[in-house]
Order: structure tokens, then C-alpha cells, then sequence
């Protein structure tokens, strides 16, 4: 189930990418509902993600321990 909550995650944050403050806010509920080692991947995930969309790279600071 958690996988599911991890894929399904990465999908809205890939539909709201356009709008940084939209994906800062989808951002902070996923860390919340994620595993350690899933916001990990999460973290990777979205560091590629920041090479196609330089504007959400504010949004890092909800991965930071």
C-alpha cells in the first residue's frame, strides 16, 4: 500500500509542477504521509525533475531533515 501512496505521490506532483507554490503545498502533504526511505527516492525523483523546472528548486527546504 505504501508503494501505491509513493506512485501516486509523484503523479500529482507531476500534474501540479507548473505552479511552484502549488507544488511546494503538495510537497509538505506527501512528506507527512511518506516513509523515510520513500521521501529519499522522493528527493532524487524531484532533483530531476528541478533540471526541466529550475523554479521549484525553493521547494527543497520540505525535504530537509
Amino acid at each position: 500500500m505504501a508503494r501505491a501512496m509513493f506512485e501516486y505521490t509523484k503523479t500529482i506532483l507531476n500534474k501540479v509542477s507548473f505552479d511552484s507554490v502549488l507544488f511546494c503545498k503538495e510537497l509538505q502533504k506527501a512528506v507527512k504521509r511518506l516513509l523515510p526511505y520513500e521521501i529519499e527516492e522522493l528527493r532524487i525523483w524531484i532533483n530531476n525533475l528541478i533540471k526541466e523546472n529550475p523554479n521549484l528548486d525553493q521547494c527543497l527546504i520540505y525535504l530537509n531533515p
